[in-house]
């Protein structure tokens, strides 16, 4: 049987797996479905069709799964799916998504969100990604696994963040991220590759040279983008790393690409 505190108003319809912990003043809808050892501490609301998996752990006063903060949202049935093992800490909210985004918000596994992180309607998350205190994502967004999200860092709508980036606190993100890029400023310009990152998944000494090389022809100063695509691609070929970037950037996109700032540049 689920531990629910007496003050919590738990819907009979939810579906709640046996080892469930609610604690005081929770709220949980009717078509909220929470897995094996998912624990919400206190004053934690989840509505709408939010599925939340196994290990999660809910810090006081988070919002999950109320409506979309979109003026497009007429009611339509879309869900919010919550990964195993994630850390979701005071105050963060987190929407479903929209029928003008495929109807889901999506969250990966073993994910950190520190107080107050915002992911809006129809983002999708991989997994093991870190946002970090009052990080705000807009709708559509998708960040892979392993990305970093720093303080108080804004994302634009529809941008892509690659595997293992990093975006610094304070920053402004408005173009796509290359996998293992890092990002800074106020509009956010590429900083280089997240090298601090790249050690601590394990990538080796190698491995961390050769995306060094590549990011420097990349982003240098000879040709147009796709001449320098088309000469990366072929002297790295037989590098995953580095063809994850290549078909990254190749990937359609709705947005711009975000490049070198000027003294990275030089």
């Amino acid at each position: 049987m689920p531990n629910i505190h007496p003050t919590a108003i738990v819907d009979p319809q939810a579906d709640i797996a046996g080892s469930v912990s609610i604690g005081p003043f929770c709220v949980v809808g009717p078509h909220v479905r929470l897995g094996e050892n998912v624990e919400l501490l206190s004053h934690v609301v989840v509505e709408g069709r939010t599925t939340i998996g196994e290990g999660t752990r809910i810090f006081p006063f988070a919002s999950i799964g109320h409506q979309p903060q979109d003026l497009k949202y007429h009611g339509e049935p879309s869900t919010l799916e919550i990964g195993s093992n994630n850390q979701i800490r005071e105050y963060v909210t987190m929407q479903p998504g929209t029928e003008g985004g495929g109807m889901i918000t999506r969250v990966g596994d073993n994910c950190l969100f520190m107080a107050s992180a915002h992911v809006a309607h129809d983002c999708i998350l991989g997994n093991n990604v870190i946002m970090a205190n009052n990080a705000t994502l807009a709708g559509h967004v998708m960040v892979g696994e392993y990305a970093f999200l720093g303080g108080l860092s804004a994302v634009h709508q529809f941008v892509r963040i690659g595997k293992h980036a990093m975006v610094g606190g304070m920053s402004g993100v408005e173009a796509d991220i290359i996998p293992f890029g890092m990002v800074i400023g106020n509009r956010a310009h590429l900083n280089g590759l997240n090298i601090v990152g790249l050690k601590r998944r394990g990538f080796s000494r190698d491995e961390i040279h050769s995306l060094r090389n590549a990011y420097r022809l990349l982003f240098g100063p000879e040709g147009t983008l796709q001449e320098r695509l088309a000469d990366v691609s072929e002297q790295f070929q037989n590098n995953a790393a580095v063809m994850e970037v290549i078909e990254f950037i190749r990937d359609d996109s709705s947005r711009s690409l975000c490049t070198p700032g000027f003294e990275d540049g030089k």
